[in-house]
């Protein structure tokens, strides 16, 4: 048999890759993890996270990251920081290739996870990370009695923008619809709260400001077609995710979306190729099912790679 760096790469750090890697190094598989950022994936930028059990009070997005990384390495798990390139499933030896080497293993679990829909609307680029951001734990901060805009309507869309208002003077929440797709808990919250404005029926049609500064959002009613400039001092965008899969190609089969499709084992579509997380089609994104992936992935990767080894 051919020999092989590892047994096993789990390529991303949130939730899924860090489960996935406590479960493989634990079970004294060969196994590396490789992450591009910081090891906790979204979840590293989250607030507050309450409905993650064992936590009755909640805990911050970051602690729970913290936790997870230092409980994985401590039963051996290595990690390591580079971006996956593209991978080789040809041969029944994987290769994962990275900017700098090449690394082969028998068997490999996706868990990239997902990055923020951008609206795509005129102004958006050239005011990412100038008055657009995505993420209002890492910028809420800088918006101390201002005005902001923020964008959606789901779980996510609420209850950050419920967030913002520990700093904003007033949040007004954009929607396309005449209702609410957060959890009933999320939205009392936000109904609750005076700092919070709701658009109904409304979309961003663009953005517009200065060389580092968006001031207004463009607004349109998409019932009676009016349109109002909304003068404000920055713009949240909550409007989904999108896989973050790009060096996948065709090397696995993803549905229409681009997230990879599995079975109940979280086996893709090529043997010895497993995904976990928020990068696979899944009916429920959250920590806790990200989680169960992650331990269902190395149960059924190490099953996989004793076989092979046979």
């Amino acid at each position: 048999m051919q020999n092989v760096d590892y047994d096993l790469v789990i390529i991303g750090g949130g939730p899924a890759g860090l489960t996935a890697g406590m479960y493989a190094a634990r079970s004294r598989l060969n196994v590396i993890l490789i992450e591009r950022m910081a090891a906790g994936g979204q979840t590293l930028v989250t607030d507050w996270i309450e409905n993650y059990p064992g936590f009755p009070d909640g805990l911050s997005g970051a602690e729970l990251s913290i936790k997870m990384s230092e409980q994985a390495q401590k039963f051996g798990l290595a990690i390591e920081y580079g971006e996956v390139q593209s991978l080789d499933l040809k041969a029944d030896v994987k290769t994962v290739l990275l900017a700098d080497k090449s690394i082969t293993c028998h068997a490999i679990i996706l868990a990239t996870g997902a990055s923020p829909r951008k609206l795509g609307v005129p102004g958006e680029d050239m005011l990412i990370g100038k008055g657009i951001s995505f993420c209002g734990t890492c910028d809420g901060p800088f918006y101390k009695d201002k005005t902001v805009a923020a964008v959606g309507g789901g779980n996510t869309a609420v209850q950050e923008s419920v967030f913002l208002t520990k700093f904003a003077k007033k949040v007004i929440l954009i929607h396309r619809r005449d209702e609410l797709r957060a959890t009933r808990i999320l939205q009392e919250r936000a109904f609750e709260n005076d700092k919070i404005e709701i658009l109904w029926d409304s979309v961003v049609t663009s953005v517009s400001g200065g060389l580092m500064n968006l001031d207004t959002v463009n607004v349109e009613n998409v019932k009676t077609g009016e349109a109002q400039k909304l003068s404000v001092d920055g713009c949240f965008i909550w409007v989904g995710i999108q896989p973050n899969a790009g060096f996948l190609g065709d090397a696995v089969k993803l549905d229409d979306n681009g997230f990879v499709i599995t079975d109940q084992n979280m086996a893709a579509s090529v043997p010895g190729i497993f995904a976990a997380g928020d990068g696979r089609r899944t009916p429920l994104r959250q920590v806790a099912t990200a989680v169960g992936d992650g331990a269902v992935a190395a149960f059924m990767a190490e099953h996989y790679i004793e076989n092979i080894k046979k």
